[in-house]
């Protein structure tokens, strides 16, 4: 392992589309949504064998980091730091890159969400070493995944044409794209070369800042701004400052902007966002009619269902491609194909202040 080589967790997100188990102070990424460990557990796990735990830093917000410092004790606790604000992912990678280039001017530094699923870590953790050599040599890094179907959720990155599919060398961007139609998708996909932008990245701290303070000037001066990470006055000047950043993801503040930005063309090490209720059913163990079940379930003349209920008994008859989630103040019962739409309840509630189901 590089002693220079850092971690950076992204799990400031809400996880809206994961309602009703996912609420604000027990978000997707702290849930056991698949197996016994909650996805961030997973992912600090997968990350063990080239990033130790103590090398890792966490960014999420301040409903959630009493419950993420309980669940990774080997992570320091002040390397766990609570967002002020959400800003998106350029200020919180921004923020990252300061403390770590303070601390160790030669850091370079992985990023990478909390809640994602990778069925394959050693492929994974080989991915993950060949982006640290590529940022090591000052490029801008994005891990890019061979698609394994036309996916309409994701971005994607275009690689130059019959590029090396699963190399460790560096491959120039050609562009970045945005999630497509699905006609584009299917493009894409036959084209050879269009990758799923998998929202893991990797530079060196100090070549992230550089390309902060030329592309994003207001951030980086504010960010710059803060005392020693170890000051007494760090975590006041850092609620009065961090709400000023601009709120902006790293991808179009940076990455659509810079130039010779490169990435890793990765072979498919089993990767999925996790995006919805029907991704977890996709990854579940599905008896002979389909349906993924909780353990207390009986399904009668039912097909392609996915039930999480627990402490009671769950009796389908005759339904098929239905989500069911069971909380102890809340069911949803979803169409598997409009599982997306499930973040669409959270801003309804928001909207009527239902506060205590939030």
């Amino acid at each position: 392992m590089n002693r220079h080589h850092y971690g950076l967790i992204l799990a400031g997100g809400r996880g809206t589309r994961f309602w009703p188990r996912s609420r604000k102070s027990s978000a997707k990424q702290v849930l056991n949504v698949i197996g016994e460990r909650s996805l961030i557990q997973n992912t600090v796990e997968r990350l063990a064998p080239v990033i130790p735990p103590e090398r890792l830093w966490i960014l999420t917000n301040h409903h959630l980091r009493d419950t993420i410092v309980r669940q990774l004790p080997g992570v320091p606790a002040r390397q766990i730091l609570a967002e002020p604000a959400q800003r998106n992912t350029a200020p919180a990678i921004g923020l990252a890159a300061q403390i770590l280039h303070s601390l160790d001017p030669a850091a370079v530094m992985g990023v990478f969400p909390a809640d994602h699923v990778v069925a394959k870590p050693k492929e994974f953790r080989s991915t993950v070493k060949a982006a640290f050599k590529g940022a090591a040599q000052s490029h801008l890094m994005v891990v890019g995944i061979q698609p394994r179907w036309p996916e309409t959720g994701y971005g994607y990155v275009e690689f130059p044409e019959k590029c090396a599919i699963g190399t460790s060398e560096p491959i120039e961007v050609r562009q970045f794209h945005e999630k497509p139609q699905l006609a584009k998708a299917e493009d894409y996909v036959a084209a050879g070369n269009f990758f799923w932008n998998s929202g893991m990245f990797f530079w060196r701290a100090g070549v992230l800042l550089d390309q902060l303070r030329q592309h994003l000037p207001k951030t980086a001066t504010l960010l710059a701004s803060l005392p020693a990470f170890r000051s007494r006055t760090f975590a006041a000047r850092l609620a009065e400052t961090f709400p000023l950043c601009d709120n902006i993801s790293i991808d179009y503040a940076v990455l659509e902007k810079a130039a010779g930005v490169h990435g890793i063309a990765a072979a498919d090490f089993g990767w999925n966002d996790v995006g919805s209720w029907n991704a977890v059913y996709e990854l579940l163990q599905r008896d002979p009619q389909g349906n993924a079940l909780a353990l207390d379930t009986i399904a009668l003349d039912s097909h392609n269902n996915f039930v999480d209920a627990r402490g009671k008994l769950v009796a389908l008859v005759g339904v098929r491609d239905l989500i069911v989630v069971d909380t102890p103040d809340a069911l949803l019962v979803a169409s598997r194909d409009r599982a997306q739409q499930v973040g669409e309840i959270v801003k309804t509630l928001e909207k009527h202040n239902r506060h205590e189901l939030l």
